[in-house]
């Protein structure tokens, strides 16, 4: 704060900033994006600086601020969760790559001279509010750039919002609109709607339309809870009732503190210019190439050079014309086809990228698709873009001027089908999956994001616009440029053609130039071999899994909720047995009273409002010494089950198959394992009785099985083998039960006759250890007291030094050499392993584990790539790929001999290339659904 800062008051405008929101919004709309020089991951970083810069720009003439400030949450933790204790508690932990970037977003506020405000115990949205508040008692007007409607409660009295993406200001009349209430009885209706996102409780069975027009009917939530018993509808009556003080605490949870702390005053917010030296230095830190250039020529500053160089450096390459999108052809004849056929034909290869309606292979409609010979020429062929809903039936009409589509593609297949002519592609499965549907299988490939993904996995994001600024210094067109954005968004088809030449063209012949830069790059980065064994053929077979799918059963799932709600009501039950009173298990406060007055149970701790905190921490603690907390962490499971799956999987049902398409991600997690989205399939938990049926809702097609076949503690045989452990590897080439030889070697018990549970102490630090696992991590898993899992630990390293020599060594050697490598040459970043502080820890066991789980992942793509051809002649197909497990849908009379092949395949997956010291071993299952094949 300025000695001379002027006061606030009348005439004064503040702009507060959601910055927080800024954070996921840059996090989700942006690529992932490391930094050259060590790999940080800084992506969300960057779309937040560009979010300010586009701020800190804008001309807004007489709305220009005099003060502003952006708001940060501080943490998961506020006084909210001591009202109520499952408040957010479905919201999943941010990514791993995200939370090294929140303080960075901290640092580019200050450098962008900005006002950067956050406090421990509140929310960003309470400081707003406290801020806001503050404000206009002050006589200011003020501006909150959010589209966060648990703001929408502060509209009125001088203060609007600003919905920054639509550009929409928001006031009382939107307020309405949305909630149908004015902004002051919001709250009122979001107590009673709930919010799933937040976990807000409210009233079962109510939503935002019946809130609000029970709230218009009786004036004030208060109001109606005492008049309740007015209600006619006998089920809204009683849910009002029966759920009164839920209601009420849901409105404590909505409810924005205007008296937040704060130890500044609105005068120190005065808005400032950017700081050249200050800004500019941190942009080329974070090594921000065109946003530096950018603002450097705003400020009138000369730009930083930024030093930095990828990992791997490409052979000197020649020098081939700059990337010119307005030159592109647009092929709209047969001629102008055929001539482009026969360039492909002459070169012996042809890049290709296909523009559709939508991101679901499934469903997205062709149309165009864009090729690329040489560098300087690529083509656009429109085959599907319309016109609008013109003729009598609704239907969208074609352009004119565009081959039909039927005809291109039949001209295309014999090329795109030849052998001896390269298809290249960047992501290429989407358009694999796309022609395929139309009947074009291309082949052979060639992938430019797996050719990065193979060079430098863990040090950048590998899609196309990343990858042609970092290696092509081009930047591609945004997309945005032809389909706008928020509402007035329009489908791809809709682009006019002029339009989408360039655009898609572009694509095609950058995806050239990658494969260009990086075709030569393999053999001298010495990844070859990774590629093109596991990384190239994994395209097409995982093509065939998606588009396969697997059926679901959804009235199972609808079974499974209702048994999942009757679970609740069994364990309410024995937990009300065990409090020896009846209570709501979701109510915290209730909760805290029976564990810590009652009960006597040490370790509560009161908040704010006097109530206890029971947070899953809490609990998992005290369950190591008591039932209930056990059992009421069991009922909160069971609730999210209900809530994630069962009643989540048949909305992904596809409309004509009846199955479900997941996705796959080959180029997603650094160490090879492979990704499942849209539903995501490899999270369906399996330990619990209760997550095990959730697998029996993915059924075989009528006359087949599911066959599900699984190695058998594939990692710790692989740590085995690399750490030349002389008891583990002869105990599984015995085929001695491997927990029960670990527990007997550690605690000195015979293997016959143990006690289960000595088994399962023994298996959970098994498989524990390969994770770094710690003392406290493994009490919580055992729920026994932390000493004694720490002693577990330690005999385990006494017995087993082979280990400890490992980790030491591996950790050494990633450190020296910033990445490791797994049995079959993936190599696997490490960045992070020399720095200090809480993240080299995370660093350290990525390391230790990373050789291990890559390993893993190796085998099974290996396993994978050979499976289509070796059960070619049976009556069966791969669906699922669940980390170390494959799923497949067979007839009925082919079960044995499937599985015959098929382990016989996966066993042998390591050789010629690995000869394992140690037998891999593949348990084999096969049943009408896959809980039972599994």
């Amino acid at each position: 704060m300025t000695q001379d800062a002027p006061e606030f008051g009348k005439g004064c405008h503040l702009h507060l900033i959601d910055g927080s929101a800024f954070i996921f919004r840059a996090y989700h709309a942006l690529p992932p994006l490391t930094r050259k020089s060590d790999g940080l991951p800084v992506g969300a970083v960057a779309g937040f600086c560009n979010m300010l810069w586009k701020y800190v720009t804008d001309e807004r003439g007489s709305d220009a601020p005099t003060h502003a400030a952006v708001i940060f949450d501080h943490s998961a933790k506020t006084f909210r969760n001591e009202i109520y204790d499952l408040y957010k508690a479905n919201r999943p932990e941010p990514p791993e790559d995200l939370r090294p970037q929140f303080p960075l977003t901290r640092e580019a506020t200050r450098a962008f001279n900005i006002s950067c405000i956050e406090v421990e115990g509140y929310e960003a949205d309470d400081i707003i509010a406290t801020l806001a508040c503050q404000a206009r008692d002050a006589g200011g007007a003020v501006t909150i750039i959010s589209s966060d409607k648990d703001l929408m409660q502060l509209v009125g009295d001088g203060v609007d919002m600003l919905d920054p993406i639509k550009a929409k200001l928001i006031g009382p009349d939107e307020v309405r609109e949305k909630f149908g209430v004015g902004p002051e009885r919001v709250v009122d209706v979001q107590a009673l709607a709930g919010d799933s996102v937040d976990n807000v409780p409210g009233a079962p069975g109510i939503g935002i339309k019946t809130a609000s027009q029970l709230i218009n009917d009786f004036g004030d939530l208060e109001t109606l809870l005492e008049r309740a018993e007015e209600i006619k509808q006998p089920k809204r009556r009683q849910t009002l009732i029966d759920h009164a003080e839920q209601i009420r605490i849901s409105k404590r949870l909505v409810q924005l503190d205007c008296e937040t702390p704060l130890d500044f005053t609105l005068q120190s917010l005065e808005v400032r210019d950017p700081d050249a030296d200050a800004l500019l230095g941190f942009l080329t830190e974070m090594e921000f190439r065109t946003l530096t250039a950018r603002v450097a020529e705003k400020l009138g500053a000369e730009a930083p050079v930024v030093t930095s160089s990828p990992p791997s450096e490409a052979p000197a390459a020649p020098e081939r014309p700059a990337i010119d999108s307005t030159g592109y052809d647009c092929v709209r004849d047969r001629d102008a086809l055929d001539r482009w056929i026969a360039q492909i034909r002459e070169a012996g290869h042809v890049a290709i990228d296909t523009e559709t309606t939508g991101l679901d292979e499934m469903q997205a409609d062709l149309v165009g698709i864009s090729l690329s010979v040489h560098a300087g020429h690529a083509c656009y062929i429109p085959i599907g873009h319309v016109a609008g809903s013109d003729d009598l039936f609704g239907a969208a009409a074609l352009v004119d001027g565009q081959l039909p589509m039927d005809e291109v593609l039949k001209a295309l297949r014999p090329v795109l089908e030849d052998a001896a002519i390269l298809k290249i592609g960047q992501n290429v499965k989407y358009d694999w999956k796309i022609l395929a549907r139309h009947g074009i299988r291309m082949a052979p490939i060639a992938d430019t994001m797996l050719m990065s993904y193979a060079l430098n996995a863990g040090t950048h994001n590998h899609g196309m616009d990343e990858l042609a600024e970092r290696y092509l210094g081009h930047r591609c067109i945004p997309i945005k440029e032809l389909i706008g954005s928020g509402k007035s968004q329009i489908g791809f088809a809709q682009v006019a053609i002029d339009k989408a030449t360039p655009y898609a063209a572009e694509d095609a012949e950058v995806t050239l130039r990658l494969w260009q830069h990086f075709a030569p790059m393999l053999p001298s980065e010495k990844v070859t071999t990774v590629y093109e064994t596991l990384e190239r053929p994994m395209v097409p077979v995982l093509a065939d899994m998606e588009m396969a799918g697997i059926r679901v059963d959804g009235e199972h799932l609808k079974r499974m909720s209702n048994a999942f709600a009757q679970k609740m009501a069994q364990l309410e039950d024995e937990i009300h047995q065990l409090a020896g009173e009846k209570f709501n298990v979701g109510s915290p406060k209730q909760l805290g009273e029976i564990l810590f007055e009652k009960m006597g149970l040490e370790g509560g701790k009161q908040g704010k409002t006097g109530a206890y905190s029971t947070s899953a921490d809490v609990l998992e603690d005290l369950a190591v010494e008591h039932d209930l907390p056990a059992r009421v962490l069991d009922w909160r499971q069971t609730a999210k089950l209900k809530s994630t799956y069962t009643d989540a999987l048949p909305t992904y049902v596809h409309p004509e198959t009846g199955r479900v398409h997941t996705s796959y991600s080959i180029a997603g997690a650094q160490t090879g394992r492979l990704a499942s989205t849209d539903p995501n399939l490899q999270n369906i938990p399996v330990r619990s009785e209760e997550g095990r049926r959730i697998r029996e809702a993915f059924v075989a097609a009528p006359g087949h099985r599911l066959v599900s076949l699984d190695y058998s503690q594939i990692e710790l045989r692989i740590l085995a083998h690399v750490a030349e452990i002389p008891a583990l590897k002869q105990a599984f080439k015995d085929g001695i039960d491997i927990h029960a030889m670990t527990a007997s070697q550690m605690f000195g018990v015979p293997v016959e006759g143990m006690d289960p549970m000595i088994r399962r102490q023994a298996k959970a630090i098994n498989f524990g250890v390969i994770y770094g696992i710690s003392g406290y991590g493994l009490s919580r898993n055992l729920r026994i007291p932390r000493a004694e899992a720490q002693d577990f630990i330690n005999t385990y390293f006494e017995r087993f030094p082979e280990i400890r020599d490992y980790m030491d060594k591996t950790v050494a050697d990633a450190k020296e050499a910033g990445f490791v490598t797994t049995l079959f040459g993936r190599r696997i970043n490490t960045p992070g392993i020399n720095q200090s502080g809480p993240a080299a820890g995370g660093a350290r066991r990525a390391a230790i584990n990373a050789p291990i789980q890559g390993a893993a992942a190796d085998i099974i793509r290996r396993a994978m790539i050979r499976m289509p051809e070796a059960i070619r002649d049976l009556p069966a197909r791969m669906l699922l790929q669940v980390h170390d497990e494959l799923v497949f849908e067979v007839e009925d009379a082919a079960v044995d001999d499937l599985i015959a092949v098929a382990r016989g395949v996966m066993e042998n997956a390591a050789a010629p290339a690995v000869q394992l010291s140690v037998p891999l071993d593949v348990d084999a299952g096969s049943g009408a659904n896959w809980a039972e094949a599994h």
